[in-house]
């Protein structure tokens, strides 16, 4: 068994004696209220010594953290209810001095519970990979440990197995369940060159795979890392709450001091101090943060913080690149218009072989199209390049001319005016052969799919759209038109998108910068949350605030959404605590609440506000071994359909 698995152990068993220990202290608690109140066995009048046992024994872990509060000049509840557990003790009110220390005792108990299920999520994921890979090297196969594993090994992953490292497939093809890092329900097929993400399952096929990143770098390792941070980030929302619940505290005891001044009652002072609580806020505001990363990581969505969650909360302008964040950033043939008498292949085969020499990437866009559908090619025997036309080339004796109207135009080729002119976002290249036009070939970059629907989500939600992009006006313009953006600036360089970005920041905007590359790179630093493609260059991505490991926008658009309900929750418990304590302290300084009932409603509202907060925890995942199995299953099924 390894160091990591015996410390899992170690640390899972503390916690089960911990709780049965608090289960014991709860339930000794409990049978001393019982008999306080049935005066079970209380030899002296004024003072039941069942009734300190149980104050004492049951009391001690909130006694002793008030009395750490004091060393530390911090007001906290613990340090409320130890005073108040001791002032109902000093006025013989035993049976209500138990009461608050079981209600308080409970709500510990379940605060703890609550908690720990985040950091179960945590140790979930850390325990999810496999702890030794099968490696490819220069004497065969063999096992070596996830710690030797080195960048550029080959690593075999068979059917049912976990990829333990971020890679691309050399050789194999299979489906891959990348639901835990791209938030895909469904399994992606996966061939050489395609890229495959740590933490995923194969399912159906075995996988060679080059490792590019490992450990920490990789994708997996990346979403660890902000959940944990997420636990040790202190967002501007959480030091509010830290200072709220302070002040909540001093509130209180401030009103009991003056309610005991105004009615001598002890009992009405002492419900004052019980009913009071913040631990919604305390305690809700990091459980909130914890679970509003956890579960942005889930959907691929890395969040370095819970400073930029909650700035991301707050976001009402998105400024997006266009290539590779609203496109896919290749070249590819969008549509082949020949003239009449003449067919598709025709254009297409004497497009490619004029531009099989080429380096342009329109040209390689024509021959790579030309390729997948077995067009016969040939060789040119001559090729001239004219920068900002095309080319001519000369083919078997034959003249073909590929490019736009100026070099038409040039070679006395005359163009129909139906080609004149295109409303798609792409280069319409003109095809010509012996000085007989043969059509048109549109080359463009191609619109991610699941931009429009973010883009419409963005809408509903009341959130600017913008593009900034280097691209030409006019492809610009037809990339925005297809995706329902009204604010368009193109031919704008590094420099002009940073000033963009400061200038929108500096209006008040709350500005979210989506971008892909080293030119993008300033501006996401300036923008106040940078959001980067998992795609997307190494720079952008450490620059960047948030990471998108599946390059899917639609998922960006769902994190926002996460960011704003994990705000309206913090909200939500802000303004629940502040109006249960100010009823609460009115209703107790009036003599309405007994001290019982009020330790009832403190409980009862911290729990409220801290359940409220757990709704955002992502559910905790099946154990590695149960979900292996299952992937075989699955990975056998996703098998047959494809043999099929």
């Amino acid at each position: 068994m390894s160091g990591e698995a015996e410390s899992a152990m170690i640390e899972d068993s503390a916690e089960s004696i911990i709780n049965w220990l608090e289960v014991l202290r709860i339930v000794l608690v409990a049978l001393c209220s019982i008999a306080v109140w049935f005066r079970v066995w209380e030899p002296f009048p004024r003072i039941s010594l069942i009734g300190v046992a149980g104050v004492l024994i049951g009391g001690w872990p909130i006694f002793k953290e008030a009395i750490e509060n004091i060393a530390a000049r911090r007001m906290t509840m613990e340090l409320s209810m130890s005073i108040a557990i001791l002032a109902a003790a000093a006025i013989s009110e035993f049976f209500t001095a138990l009461i608050i220390t079981l209600f308080v005792l409970i709500a510990e108990v379940l605060e703890h519970l609550t908690v720990s299920r985040g950091r179960r999520a945590i140790r979930d994921l850390l325990d999810f990979l496999p702890r030794s890979v099968t490696v490819r090297g220069a004497d065969g196969a063999h096992q070596v440990s996830a710690e030797e594993l080195r960048v550029g090994d080959r690593v075999l992953v068979n059917p049912g197995g976990l990829v333990p490292v971020d890679g691309v497939v050399i050789t194999g093809h299979s489906f891959v369940d990348q639901s835990r890092i791209t938030g895909e329900s469904m399994p992606v097929e996966k061939l050489p060159d395609s890229i495959v993400f740590a933490g995923t399952i194969n399912q159906s096929g075995a996988l060679e795979i080059r490792a590019d990143r490992i450990g920490r770098d990789s994708s997996y390792g990346k979403i660890i890392e902000a959940v944990e941070s997420a636990e040790n980030s202190r967002a501007p929302v959480q030091r509010l709450a830290d200072r709220a619940a302070g002040y909540l505290v001093y509130f209180a005891m401030f009103s009991a001091v003056i309610t005991f001044i105004l009615t001598r009652d002890i009992r009405s002072t002492i419900s004052v101090v019980i009913v009071a609580g913040a631990c919604g806020i305390a305690v809700g505001t990091p459980l909130a943060i914890l679970g509003g990363i956890g579960r942005a990581a889930r959907l691929g969505a890395i969040i370095k913080g819970g400073l930029y969650l909650e700035t991301l909360g707050r976001v009402n302008t998105v400024v997006l690149d266009k290539t590779g964040t609203l496109t896919f950033g290749r070249m590819e043939v969008r549509s082949v218009t020949p003239v009449a008498g003449v067919t598709q292949a025709d254009v297409v085969e004497a497009a490619a072989s004029a531009e099989m020499r080429s380096e342009h990437p329109l040209g390689k866009a024509i021959v790579a199209y030309a390729s997948s559908r077995d067009c016969s090619l040939k060789e040119p025997d001559r090729f001239d390049y004219a920068p900002g036309k095309g080319i001519a080339s000369v083919i078997n004796g034959s003249t073909v001319i590929v490019g736009n109207r100026a070099l038409m135009a040039d070679h006395r080729v005359g163009v129909p005016e139906t080609f004149a002119t295109s409303a798609s976002p792409s280069s319409r290249l003109m095809v010509a052969r012996d000085g007989r036009f043969l059509g048109s070939i549109a080359v463009g970059d191609i619109v991610r799919p699941e931009s429009r629907r973010a883009i419409e989500s963005f809408g509903r939600m009341g959130i600017r759209s913008i593009l900034l992009t280097g691209d030409t006006g006019e492809v610009a313009r037809s990339v925005a038109a297809e995706l329902g953006i009204t604010e368009v600036e193109a031919e704008l360089l590094p420099e002009a998108k940073f000033v963009r970005i400061k200038q929108l920041v500096a209006s008040g905007r709350v500005v979210a910068m989506v971008g892909d590359g080293i030119n993008d790179a300033p501006a996401l630093a300036e923008a106040s949350v940078g959001v980067a493609m998992g795609s997307g260059t190494d720079v952008a991505r450490e620059t960047s605030d948030v990471v998108l490991l599946g390059n899917d926008l639609d998922k960006f658009a769902e994190t926002v959404r996460i960011a704003r309900w994990t705000r309206r929750v913090i909200w939500q418990n802000f303004a629940g605590t502040i109006a249960v304590d100010m009823v609460g302290i009115a209703m107790a300084a009036s003599g309405l609440l007994h001290p019982a009932l009020a330790a009832f409603i403190h409980v009862t509202s911290e729990m409220t506000f801290i359940l409220n907060s757990a709704r955002l925890l992502p559910r905790r995942e099946q154990t590695s071994e149960r979900t292996q199995t299952e992937s075989r299953a699955i990975g056998a099924q996703a098998g047959t359909v494809a043999s099929r």
